[in-house]
């Protein structure tokens, strides 16, 4: 696992502070691996999930970091969605 993987395990593991995300979403970062968010936790990983989003390595970090939202992220173009809508967002209020 590259050191931006587990950053990113980390990081999103402490944005759900011991609780769980009622979903499963994988979040590939384009050329560095998958992550998996679902009730057992996070983890690296490249499995099927309700909703997958994409983004650079830049993307991802900021948005974890809190300077940038998913929506502007969406909106922008910076972040891919596919799947279900309505799992990404939840997802949204645990990268807030």
């Amino acid at each position: 696992m590259t050191d931006l993987l587990s950053a990113a395990v980390a990081a999103l593991q402490a944005k759900l502070d011991g609780g769980a995300f009622d979903g499963s979403a994988k979040f590939v970062i384009a050329g560095k691996g998958a992550l998996m968010l679902d009730a057992a936790g996070v983890r690296a990983s490249d499995e099927a999930a309700e909703v997958t989003l994409t983004a650079d390595a830049g993307t991802f970090q900021d948005l974890l970091g809190g300077r940038l939202s998913p929506a502007s992220a969406f909106l922008s173009g910076r972040l891919k969605i596919d799947g279900d809508m309505g799992t990404a967002m939840r997802l949204g209020s645990v990268l807030a």
